[in-house]
């Protein structure tokens, strides 16, 4: 970022946080599916189709950095195994999952339309990730907004 002159490393970056624990594809199809109300191992391997490493190494990444927490249950005669279930943490993805899905369905999804439908559980009607300001101004695009330094920032010389 560049501001007046001024450069600030982006090594103390938000963006780059977040895609460090959710920036792979199979996390973002694992949450997904969390999404959907996958809470069991065999959901998430039916839903995801990636390789059970993978699955469990991504769903260890997301309980170690409290996106999902894991949850003992045991059948009848089995062993003890894990439910995952969204955390508060993990629950605030959701906007970003729908922005992804609403991009997707713009510029990617079949002629027949998209594959999967948001809907306001109440009303019934879809939902959509909104850019909105604090003094509710919504639907703002890129050239709508600015990126300045926060209180994080880091100047560098």
């Amino acid at each position: 970022m560049n501001v007046d002159g001024s450069t600030y490393s982006a090594e103390n970056c938000s963006v780059k946080r977040t895609l460090e624990i959710v920036g792979e594809k199979w996390t973002l199809l694992v949450l997904r599916e969390a999404f959907y109300g996958a809470r069991r191992f065999e959901q998430f391997h039916a839903g995801v189709g990636c390789a059970r490493n993978v699955l469990t190494e991504r769903l260890t990444t997301l309980v170690q950095h409290d996106v999902l927490r894991r949850e003992p249950y045991r059948d009848p005669g089995q062993r003890q195994r894990f439910e995952y279930r969204l955390t508060e943490k993990g629950l605030d993805l959701l906007p970003a999952l729908v922005a992804l899905m609403q991009w997707g369905d713009r510029w990617e999804a079949d002629a027949a339309g998209p594959p999967v439908t948001v809907s306001h559980r109440n009303c019934g009607e879809p939902i959509d990730a909104v850019l909105r300001c604090r003094a509710g101004h919504a639907g703002l695009a890129a050239r709508d907004t600015t990126a300045t330094p926060g209180p994080g920032a880091i100047r560098v010389a």
